[in-house]
């Protein structure tokens, strides 16, 4: 009988939206981050929404059911510090109305007087030239309608939450998990499709030739948030690939930003077991050389994570403490995600590289995989290159200040504590190939 009224009560609930569910032992919501599991262990650790009551333990299937489990209003769920788990069952799109209905850019651009053929022709670089920023009512008009865009598609997240997919097949495509300014999440076993940006804007001065640059990341960790754990999750562009946007004015019209940053003040991540798949920039630890109150934050752990056919950003660090290790590169011949870099060594960046592997169906010289970005330091320990006509234990810092006319040390002026265990390179590929990405938590 007992069984019975619950089957009936979760069926009214299921009628009127969001579901109110229990957590068994266990269960996924209830796991929290063990002990010296990489620098979000550090100080209280990150233990999410484990200590949920029953009425804000939740499971939602659309945008509408998961803003109301996060507070009821995205303006301020960032405030709601309340403990709750969430878990996600099937696709979750966020791009959409107030009645979960698909939205495009007309739908943002209504009302804006953004016209996206009259923008090509007023900054055209014939026209505008390179030497200075796009500005005029074109470029208010093209700000206003992605402002429109950003208030519909970026999520708020408050502390003291576990975000959790079920049935191995959680999806959230289409928009932005924001972080800002809140403690203790724990996000794990969803797949993610990158957001699109359906207003990049030209900027002339970007590089010789001009950029396209976007807005919104997959995850936005910022603002001084700090005990985050990401983990089994997968990153993806899905079917909207770089190259199916095309090129104006000869660059590629880019409506995509990162996959999963860490910047302003932010600090205390781990990032494990996760897969990124074909994405251009996917990991931005700091966000600029001039934000000198970084010094002393952003620390973060990466490892056992696959990186498939990404270009760069694997990460790039300005002024963090980042321990990377035990992860897996592999790169394709088929993608059109080429390499470019791995590790970008930023202003006062102190990256420590353990036992990476990198697997290359192509000719790379190692002196490639770390960039200078101004920085002077990065240890570097373990790594093998495999590739097409060679396969070896290499030095990537010797190899870099062979090949390149900036030279780095390593003297980064400290040594990660906070790891149970460094596993033999040789053993990366394999492990993480198997363990790594949503689906795949044992």
């Amino acid at each position: 009988m007992k069984k019975m009224i619950s089957t009936i009560l979760a069926a009214f609930l299921f009628s009127f939206g969001v579901i109110s569910v229990s957590a068994t032992s266990n269960d996924l919501g209830s796991e929290v981050l063990q002990p010296k599991d990489g620098w979000a262990s550090f100080g209280n650790g990150t233990t999410g929404g484990a200590k949920a009551d029953e009425k804000h333990i939740f499971t939602v299937t659309n945008k509408s059911e998961l803003i109301e489990a996060l507070g009821g209003d995205n303006k301020s769920n960032g405030k709601n510090d309340t403990p709750k788990i969430i878990y996600v069952k099937g696709t979750i799109e966020l791009n959409v109305d107030e009645n979960n209905n698909p939205i495009g850019p007309e739908y943002y651009a209504e009302g804006t007087g953004y016209d996206f053929e009259e923008y090509l022709k007023a900054y055209n670089p014939e026209k505008w030239g390179y030497e200075k920023e796009v500005e005029g009512e074109l470029e208010d008009a093209r700000a206003e309608a992605q402002k429109k865009q950003k208030e519909q598609i970026v999520i708020n997240i408050g502390s003291n939450t576990s975000i959790i997919g079920i049935d191995n097949d959680a999806k959230i495509i289409g928009g932005s998990l924001n972080l800002s300014g809140v403690k203790n999440i724990i996000i794990r076993n969803i797949e993610f499709e990158a957001p699109r940006d359906f207003f990049p804007q030209w900027d002339p001065t970007d590089g010789d030739y001009g950029e396209w640059n976007s807005e919104y990341d997959n995850i936005s960790i910022t603002n001084n948030t700090e005990n985050v754990w990401i983990d089994h999750c997968t990153f993806t562009d899905g079917e909207n690939t770089d190259a199916s946007f095309g090129k104006y004015f000869g660059r590629t019209y880019q409506q995509h930003d990162g996959l999963l940053d860490v910047t302003n003040g932010a600090s205390y991540v781990t990032i494990s077991y996760n897969k990124f798949e074909d994405h251009d920039k996917v990991m931005l630890i700091g966000s600029s050389d001039s934000k000198t109150t970084d010094k002393d934050r952003l620390k973060v752990t990466v490892h056992h994570n696959y990186f498939k056919d990404v270009t760069q950003r694997l990460p790039r660090v300005r002024y963090g403490e980042v321990h990377i290790y035990n992860n897996y590169y592999e790169y394709t011949n088929d993608s059109e995600y080429l390499f470019d870099y791995a590790f970008g060594v930023g202003a006062e960046s102190k990256i420590y590289a353990e036992n990476n592997y990198f697997n290359f169906s192509y000719d790379v010289d190692p002196s490639q995989i770390i960039r200078y970005w101004k920085g002077t330091s990065i240890y570097e320990d373990g790594s093998f290159v495999n590739g097409k006509g060679k396969g070896s234990r290499v030095d990537l810092v010797k190899a870099h200040n062979q090949g390149n006319d900036a030279q780095l040390n390593e003297n980064v002026g400290w040594k990660p504590s906070l790891y149970t265990k460094i596993q033999p390179t040789q053993a990366v590929p394999a492990n993480v190939k198997a363990k790594a990405g949503a689906g795949k938590i044992k």
